[in-house]
C-alpha cells in the first residue's frame, strides 16, 4: 500500500502561463504539506523535465501561448514514458466538447475554474495514490522478472552441466577428450549468432550441441575405435548412433533437451539429401542440425582419433567450403568463413593437450566424413 508520506513526497509539476495561477496552486498544495512542487510558465520546457524523470503528477492549464495544453499532452504521449505521470487539467473552458477532448487527449481528470481547494486536493491525492501504486507494481514486476530470469539461467546451467557430462561420456569412448564437445558447442553458438539468431537460442545451441554424438554410447568399441575403414555392415551400425542418440534424448520437456535430440538425430543429414538417417534435403533439415553439422565436421577433421590423424585448420576450412551446397547449407558455410578468425580462436583456446598427428595426402582418399 502507498502511505501518506509517500504521497506527500511525490513530485508535482504545475504548468500555467499565468504567474497568479501558479502561486495560487502552489499555496494550496504547500498548505496541504505536499513537499515537492515545481512550477513552470513555459510549457515547451516540460518534455525535457519529464525525460529527466521523477515527475509524478502534472497540473495543466489549456490556454497557453506557444504551446497549448492539448499540444503538450500530445507531446507527452509521444515520449513513451512508462508509467506516464497522470495529468489533471485546470481550465476555465469546461463545456462537454472540451471535457471529452481533454480526456481523449490523455488527461486523467479535469476541474473547472474557479475551483474548490478541497476538491483539487482530493483529485491530486487520488491521482498520486494511483500513479505511485502503478510505479510500485511495475517495480515489483521488474524485480520478479529479474528473479525468474536468474532462476531460469541457473536452471539452464544445471541442465547444461548434465548434458555436457553425458556428451563427455560419449566422447571419452571415442577420442579420450571432452574438448571436442566444448569446441563444437562454441563453434555452433558462434554460427548461430552470425546468422542472426537470438542470444537465447544461440545459448541453447551452445549447450545442446555437445550431445550430438551421445548415441555413440551404443556403438561397439570394435567398430567405434577401428583404425581402418569400416566395411558395409560396420558402417550400417555406425550410422545408427544418430537414432540411438535421439532415443536417449526423446521425451524431454525442456527446450534444451528438445534441441539436443534434434541435433543428435540430424547432424549427419546433408544439404543435397545424401545424408542419414532420413535423407533429409535442404531446409527439411532442422537449422540446429545444419549448424552443428558444420561445427562437428570441422572439429572432427582437425582432431586426432585412433582411426585418423588430424587435419590442418586451413585444410579443414577448405573442405567445408568445397562441400557448400552438397554436404552443408551454403548460407552457413558463408557464415563459417565470415567468422573464420573467431572460429580459429576457439580452436586454439580449447585445444586438446594431446599433440595432434597431421594427415598426409594419402589420407584424403580414406576420408569417411560421416564417421567423424
Amino acid at each position: 500500500m502507498i502511505n501518506e508520506r509517500e504521497i506527500k513526497d511525490a513530485h508535482i509539476l504545475v504548468v500555467d502561463d499565468e504567474p497568479m495561477n501558479l502561486d495560487l496552486i502552489s499555496e494550496i498544495l504547500a498548505a496541504a504539506q505536499f513537499r515537492n512542487i515545481t512550477t513552470i510558465a513555459d510549457p515547451t520546457r516540460v518534455p525535457e523535465l519529464l525525460n529527466s524523470g521523477g515527475i509524478d503528477l502534472i497540473l495543466l492549464d489549456l490556454n497557453m501561448p506557444v504551446m497549448s495544453g492539448f499540444e503538450l499532452m500530445d507531446k507527452l504521449n509521444s515520449l513513451g514514458l512508462d508509467p506516464p505521470p497522470p495529468v489533471l487539467v485546470l481550465t476555465g473552458r469546461c463545456d462537454r466538447q472540451t471535457r471529452l477532448q481533454v480526456l481523449r487527449g490523455g488527461a486523467r481528470d479535469i476541474l473547472p475554474r474557479p475551483f474548490d481547494s478541497d476538491e483539487v486536493l482530493s483529485r491530486v491525492y487520488n491521482l498520486l495514490e494511483m500513479h505511485l501504486a502503478h510505479k510500485l507494481l511495475k517495480s515489483y514486476n521488474t524485480q520478479l522478472e529479474a528473479a525468474v530470469g536468474d532462476r531460469t539461467r541457473k536452471l539452464l546451467r544445471t541442465q547444461a552441466e548434465i548434458i555436457q557430462r553425458l556428451g563427455y561420456a560419449a566422447e571419452f569412448r571415442d577420442t579420450e577428450t571432452g574438448e571436442h564437445t566444448i569446441r563444437v558447442g562454441r563453434y555452433s553458438e558462434l554460427l548461430a549468432k552470425r546468422i542472426g539468431l537470438a542470444n537465447e537460442e544461440a545459448e541453447r545451441i551452445l549447450y545442446a550441441a555437445p550431445m550430438h554424438d551421445i548415441g555413440k554410447i551404443g556403438i561397439p568399441d570394435a567398430i567405434l575405435l577401428k583404425p581402418g575403414r569400416l566395411n558395409k555392415e560396420e558402417w550400417a551400425v555406425m550410422k545408427t548412433h544418430t537414432t540411438i542418440g535421439a532415443r536417449i534424448l526423446e521425451g524431454g520437456s525442456c527446450q534444451l533437451l528438445k534441441s539436443a535430440r534434434t541435433i543428435a538425430l540430424t547432424h549427419h543429414e546433408r544439404w543435397d539429401g545424401s545424408g542419414h538417417p532420413n535423407a533429409l534435403k535442404g531446409e527439411q533439415i532442422p537449422l540446429h542440425g545444419r549448424i552443428v553439422a558444420i561445427a562437428d565436421v570441422f572439429d572432427a577433421l582437425t582432431l586426432y582419433r585412433p582411426y585418423k590423424p588430424a587435419w590442418l585448420a586451413r585444410d579443414a576450412r577448405k573442405y567445408i567450403t568445397e562441400k557448400s551446397g552438397s554436404h552443408f547449407d551454403p548460407s552457413l558455410v558463408a557464415a563459417f568463413n565470415d567468422s573464420w578468425e573467431e572460429i580459429d580462436a576457439i580452436r586454439i583456446k580449447y585445444a586438446d593437450e594431446k599433440p595432434s598427428t597431421y594427415y598426409t595426402e594419402e589420407w584424403l582418399d580414406k576420408l569417411e566424413p560421416g564417421r567423424l
